[in-house]
């Protein structure tokens, strides 16, 4: 899958009170990609993110999968695509707390209708180290292990492109450490396109591909 993001912007409110959080960005994702997005508290990297997985609708620019614009579909097309073609990794975990973790994980299927594979689920659960821990609760499970079944359930529907808004952003360092590396693990032996974006340099410096953003405006470090 290609990803092609044209003039992208995205601007809040009017005239003095005018903020623009993006600014005219281009990007263009190839697959198997793995970028990270990295830039101070403020500057526009989740709004990117946010528009980047159809999250949100820009207020300018083009953002095409595969050469078809997706801001022309419906809302309810728009969350299909999302469910079916892409993964999100949220800072917050967003884990329902009534539902167990095999739940959690499997709650993008319930929602389109869709039967697990069982096989794939147990091949995700052992990649990530969570095999003996999908009837436990979320609060029975620790950070590092409720951001594995965040990854899991982002994983479940096979999306081609996984998106990664701060993933380490709340656990320690070591925890975060083990999650980055299970991340860069599952890319390379599924072959997912995976964008982060963060705060951390150490977490940018993993990537194949390093963009900066400031103020709304993006730039690529190293090109391709």
């Amino acid at each position: 899958m290609r990803i092609q993001a044209k003039q992208l912007s995205k601007v809040y409110g009017s005239g003095e009170n005018q903020v623009v959080a993006l600014n005219q960005a281009d990007l263009d994702i190839h697959q198997g990609d793995f970028i990270s997005i990295m830039g101070p508290s403020g500057s526009g990297k989740s709004t990117l993110l946010h528009l980047l997985s159809g999250l949100d609708r820009p207020t300018s620019g083009s953002l095409t999968y595969d050469g078809k614009e997706i801001y022309t579909l419906p809302d309810k097309e728009l969350s299909a695509f999302r469910r079916r073609k892409i993964g999100f990794i949220f800072q917050q975990f967003n884990l329902l707390p009534v539902l167990t973790a095999r739940e959690n994980i499997l709650m993008p299927l319930l929602l389109d209708k869709k039967q697990p594979d069982e096989g794939y689920l147990n091949r995700l659960s052992e990649l990530l180290g969570i095999k003996d821990r999908l009837s436990h609760l979320p609060h029975e499970l620790s950070g590092g292990q409720q951001q594995r079944v965040a990854i899991a359930r982002s994983l479940i529907a096979r999306p081609e492109v996984i998106f990664a808004d701060e993933p380490t952003g709340n656990l320690d360092s070591r925890s975060g450490g083990e999650v980055m590396e299970m991340l860069k693990g599952i890319r390379e032996e599924m072959g997912k396109t995976l964008v982060i974006i963060t705060h951390d340099s150490r977490i940018a410096e993993m990537a194949q591909r390093k963009l900066t953003i400031m103020d709304g405006v993006l730039s690529e470090v190293n090109g391709i």
